[in-house]
């Protein structure tokens, strides 16, 4: 039995950090026969973000009207992730960063079978750490630490491997509509947003499901 499952977010969304911790604890409790395969897709709020990010500060009080009121939608964030083993931390983010070498890093992770790891690693390391992920050094670093070979990563960012791929990704969500994140396909059930855990769990229950109902090369109804 595997249930598929596709994520499409961008790593400067805390609605999409908070939403894969959720999902990750619905997974975590399927039996334990049950396989599971993640893909993670592209999405860029800030595609037109200069390559070395904009001050925060900056940037969030243009986008929200106020300082203030960035700072009041952080904090909303932080209590509606309270239980889910998120430490915001608001106070060290001195960058808004641009994320498409993010994303391009995903590829060369999902190549080696560690873009679940690398992608819940940048989510933290931007989040509860502060750090630059829209430096190519920063998600070296981040890369190595989760697996990945330090020169094969220094050379993949290095060049032009993985631009296309994201940028066909995105533009094929795009063509699907998608125009918000989180957005979680479970086995063909979408569900927008950083959802509950038991509307997870609720998700993944009916794919398999399905998958039970589908045996000897055909699927039935129920």
């Amino acid at each position: 039995m595997t249930i598929h499952i596709t994520v499409t977010s961008d790593f400067i969304c805390p609605w999409c950090f908070i939403g894969e911790r959720r999902l990750a604890k619905a997974i975590q409790a399927l039996p334990a026969d049950t396989a599971v395969e993640l893909k993670w897709r592209p999405f860029e709020l800030n595609p037109d973000m200069r390559s070395e990010g904009l001050n925060r500060k900056t940037y969030r009080s243009l986008k929200f009207g106020s300082w203030e009121r960035s700072q009041l939608m952080d904090a909303q964030t932080a209590v509606a992730a309270r239980g889910d083993d998120i430490a915001f931390n608001y106070d060290a983010m001195e960058k808004t960063p641009n994320t498409f070498l993010a994303h391009r890093l995903m590829r060369l992770a999902e190549h080696h079978g560690l873009a679940t790891e690398v992608a819940r690693a940048v989510f933290s390391a931007y989040f509860e750490h502060g750090r630059d992920i829209g430096n190519v050094a920063t998600l070296v670093d981040i890369a190595t630490e989760n697996g990945l070979d330090r020169q094969q990563t220094e050379a993949f960012l290095a060049g032009e491997e993985g631009v296309e791929e994201v940028r066909a990704a995105e533009r094929d969500g795009q063509g699907r509509g998608v125009r918000s994140v989180p957005l979680f396909d479970i086995g063909g059930e979408i569900i927008s947003g950083a959802q509950s855990v038991q509307t997870f769990t609720t998700a993944l229950q009916r794919a398999m499901e399905q998958d039970d109902a589908c045996t000897g090369g055909a699927c039935s109804i129920g």
